[in-house]
């Protein structure tokens, strides 16, 4: 390794770190924002993206998805200098529009007493604002096209295919591997073959499949600030605004039912019975277009435990804790992911090995935390939201917030809105619920007895 360079923490202490030749393995968006704070920090950086360069490559695969920004990316972007510019092009969403079966809408605003809000932010484009910026760096190469085939995570060396016609094959070395490339990791599968690591995985039952709502005359067609959401207790649809006037709208069911509509009668049947309102939006021949062109999509949650292995790799977002898309956190875990390891970069007399396994001891319990709290807001947008006891619950939470914010912040503010950890924010919800189930029960007695009263005195 190269000779040492001194950094200094934000509280003047002299750090000695040597700069690392780092092979950051996929491009996405948490690949793309390490390499930035690797480059940043003075190493020497290689990123490997199976796909061609999403700058310049003129078939891009699927239609760009866009995706809920909160606090935790925010700040992620902002620690490397491009939470401006990617919030100057994002569509703010002040709350959930719910769409019942009749077509009638109600509002559920995610923070009523700041006015906090969430951002439709595209996919493609915040890739692509990342990617330029790294470009800037001299430290950083980019290598598209190149999968990753095996590595020695020991040895730190890799074999890339580089070449899918000619299958040519590519050996590359580095001092640190970052797995950055998805649920399907190749670097965590792996550090799988490794002594005491462990991984699970669980596919859902339910597909998604995703559709589009067109602008109407250059017009946004629905109010564009709602993230809009059709629950229908097994099934359910979401909608997200993006910059050209049109929303992203993603449908959820078992695969079962997918697979019972095999013409397009019966899909647009099946479509004026349960979302009926979103027909016209979408238009009957998009509609049939878009459902039949392609194949409902699998969704997973993966957890593992190490996210580390000795000196030599790491694993960072989908590729350490894959979750269902349903809490709008994967990307912003994942960025919060690089927040939390380049903070621990910095701390007095770190070396990279204790930084890595500082890593794993303060992030696995808090990814695993918001895999499961993703998985339970899944019920919670298809089911719950249309419950009386959901929104006598959603009222008493904002109340209590407003009066007493310092001490009383809901679960779905503290995740989206806050740092605070995940698993901090499931136990400040345990002790809310059982003040919550106080307070009904308080309420629901005083009601009896009032009435009892009215009663003995008629």
């Amino acid at each position: 390794m190269s000779e040492k360079i001194n950094t200094v923490n934000a509280n003047g202490v002299n750090l000695s770190i040597p700069p690392l030749k780092v092979a950051i393995i996929g491009g996405g968006l948490v690949g793309s924002l390490a390499a930035l704070n690797f480059a940043r920090n003075g190493h020497n950086v290689h990123l490997y993206e199976y796909r061609e360069d999403i700058r310049t490559s003129e078939l891009v695969q699927g239609r760009s998805i866009n995706l809920a920004l909160s606090e935790r990316g925010r700040k992620a972007l902002a620690e490397v200098g491009l939470e401006d510019e990617v919030l100057s092009t994002a569509i703010p969403m002040r709350g959930r529009m719910l769409h019942d079966v009749k077509g009638q809408t109600s509002v559920v605003l995610y923070d009523p007493c700041t006015n906090q809000c969430l951002y439709s932010v595209g996919r493609k484009h915040l890739n692509e604002v990342l990617l330029n910026a790294g470009e800037k760096f001299p430290n950083i190469q980019y290598h598209f096209r190149h999968k990753l085939k095996s590595a020695n995570l020991q040895e730190g060396s890799m074999r890339f295919q580089c070449d899918y016609e000619e299958q040519q094959l590519e050996e590359a070395t580095a001092d640190l591997i970052v797995g950055c490339d998805g649920a399907f990791s190749a670097v965590r599968q792996q550090m799988s073959k490794t002594l005491g690591f462990n991984f699970s995985q669980e596919y859902i039952e339910h597909g998604y499949l995703e559709l589009c709502i067109p602008a109407k005359n250059d017009e946004f067609q629905m109010p564009p600030n709602y993230l809009h959401i059709w629950p229908r207790n097994e099934f359910m649809m979401i909608a997200l605004p993006n910059q050209d006037k049109s929303f992203t709208v993603t449908l959820s069911m078992p695969f079962k039912v997918f697979e019972g509509i095999r013409t397009p009668k019966e899909l647009l049947e099946f479509f004026h019975r349960y979302y009926s309102d979103a027909v016209p939006l979408i238009g009957e021949e998009l509609l049939i277009k878009d459902f039949f062109k392609s194949k409902p999509q699998f969704l997973l949650s993966i957890k593992c435990n190490p996210f580390h292995f000795a000196d030599k790799a790491i694993l960072l977002g989908d590729a350490a804790h894959a979750m269902v898309p349903y809490y709008g956190q994967g990307m912003n875990a994942g960025m919060e992911d690089c927040t939390l390891f380049f903070s621990i970069l910095r701390e007095p007399h770190m070396t990279i090995g204790k930084a890595l396994e500082t890593f794993t001891e303060r992030r696995v319990s808090d990814a695993h935390a918001i895999c499961d709290l993703a998985m339970y807001n899944y019920v919670e947008m298809r089911d719950l939201t249309k419950r009386f006891s959901f929104k006598c619950r959603k009222m008493l939470d904002t109340t209590l917030f407003r009066f007493f914010p310092n001490y009383w912040v809901p679960l779905y503010n503290s995740v989206s809105f806050t740092s605070m950890p995940y698993s901090k924010c499931i136990a400040n919800r345990q002790w809310q619920d059982e003040i919550l189930k106080k307070i009904m029960f308080i309420v629901l007695s005083s009601a009896v007895l009032f009435i009892g009263a009215l009663y003995i005195v008629h």
